[in-house]
């Protein structure tokens, strides 16, 4: 689609191939706010190019430049669900070196495709470690106040 003028994009609905701005505030049941725009800039993203979760997506799509939403996003649409099969015991001697492992330390574990995701140590033995790849997000509802800020179509 041609570039649209931006006097007419303020009345358009977001659409997929947009690269949209937005503010957001992101929290967790009971409140708990896990995420912010603010003091930052705007969160920018191309709709439909799967760079957010997929629920994110979806409250951005169809809304206005200058309209705020907040939209309740359930794991299925989030992070997934927590996956028990992502908690493995591995041997101490496949920590890094140098330092002690602690409950709570988080690791940065390298997958076979080369992509680094976090890991946090759960329990401590004396051979083993076990550690959980879950996302701290993982089995969440997730709950964003949305204010779309610009938009730029493509």
């Amino acid at each position: 689609m041609a570039a649209r003028k931006e006097s007419i994009k303020e009345s358009i609905a977001v659409m997929k191939g947009d690269k949209v701005q937005v503010e957001y505030t992101g929290k967790l049941d009971g409140g708990t706010v896990f995420d912010s725009s603010k003091g930052r800039a705007p969160l920018e993203f191309e709709v439909g190019a799967n760079q957010v979760i997929p629920g994110f997506e979806k409250a951005v799509e169809g809304m206005k430049k200058g309209q705020k939403k907040t939209v309740r996003i359930e794991p299925e649409q989030a992070y997934g669900p927590y996956r028990q099969e992502l908690v493995k015991k591995i041997p101490r001697g496949q920590l890094p070196q140098g330092q002690e492992p602690k409950a709570g330390m988080l690791l940065s574990v390298k997958l076979p495709n080369g992509i680094n995701i976090p890991a946090k140590i759960t329990e401590i033995s004396q051979s083993e470690v076990t550690i959980d790849l879950n996302s701290p997000l993982a089995g969440k509802a997730l709950t964003f106040e949305i204010t779309l800020v610009g938009v730029n179509a493509e």
